[in-house]
């Protein structure tokens, strides 16, 4: 029976193996990527349906889409696979995937953001979460200061030159301002927002960030999450939106 009990190196083996795909999973999870393997699994079982039943038509057509699955799998989730990619293109700490990350103190930031609610300040501030930001800070100018309520009033008054563009916040530090963010093409937002509002749903289109916007014209704070806007917030609930969405 000593062949039922697992050698040391098998057991790291299946321990890799196990972690990589969990990760994987997660990363199609956060991405909306799970799609592209809900669609294999579904060309799968139709494969399977038709070889039971002799579906000649069907098993000939689904024979086809095999030889070809690279090109069909491109052109059906595009989307899926080029916002996958992204992110992975802009993690540049592996080392993250596996690191868990001390809790971050908000109310520097929070305290900011009613303030220029209160007295309708616009800014857009965009908040790492696991994937780093660091080509898109190129962009900006590099703050890398603790966060304070008077340094953020100060970088979005309207009379400052660093008022314009996004705020980079990593944990309790302001990382660079006037940062320049890719404009979400979604006719649902670019028909209703303005440049502020599609950059904060561009860049989590395509990143794990989270983006905090408060309207110039209303004062109205949004929060935005893989390219979904939840609008007209109060404070205590981007509170809490904050501590459950960074990780």
């Amino acid at each position: 029976m000593e062949f039922l009990i697992p050698s040391l190196a098998s057991i790291v083996d299946i321990l890799v193996v196990w972690v990589i795909l969990y990760r994987v999973y997660l990363l199609f999870k956060r991405t909306g990527g799970y799609q592209i393997l809900l669609g294999l699994v579904v060309i799968l079982l139709l494969s399977l349906v038709a070889a039971g039943l002799k579906l000649e038509m069907l098993s000939r057509f689904l024979s086809m889409l095999r030889q070809y699955w690279v090109i069909v799998l491109i052109v059906l989730f595009q989307p899926e696979i080029r916002a996958t990619l992204a992110r992975i293109a802009h993690d540049h700490n592996f080392r993250d995937l596996f690191h868990q990350r001390k809790k971050v103190e908000f109310a520097p930031l929070l305290n900011a953001i009613s303030i220029m609610s209160f007295r309708k300040i616009g800014g857009l501030f965009v908040i790492e979460n696991k994937r780093r930001l660091n080509n898109y800070l190129e962009s900006g100018e590099m703050v890398d200061a603790l966060i304070s309520v008077k340094l953020l009033l100060t970088v979005f008054n309207n009379k400052s030159i660093l008022h314009d563009g996004a705020a980079v916040i990593r944990g309790e530090r302001l990382l660079a301002v006037k940062v320049v963010l890719p404009l979400s093409e979604k006719l649902q937002y670019t028909r209703k927002f303005g440049t502020r509002h599609l950059a904060a749903i561009g860049i989590t289109e395509i990143t794990d960030a989270i983006a905090v916007v408060v309207s110039e014209e209303t004062g109205e704070i949004s929060f935005v999450k893989q390219g979904n806007l939840t609008g007209d917030i109060t404070i205590d609930e981007l509170s809490q939106l904050l501590k459950d969405e960074i990780e």
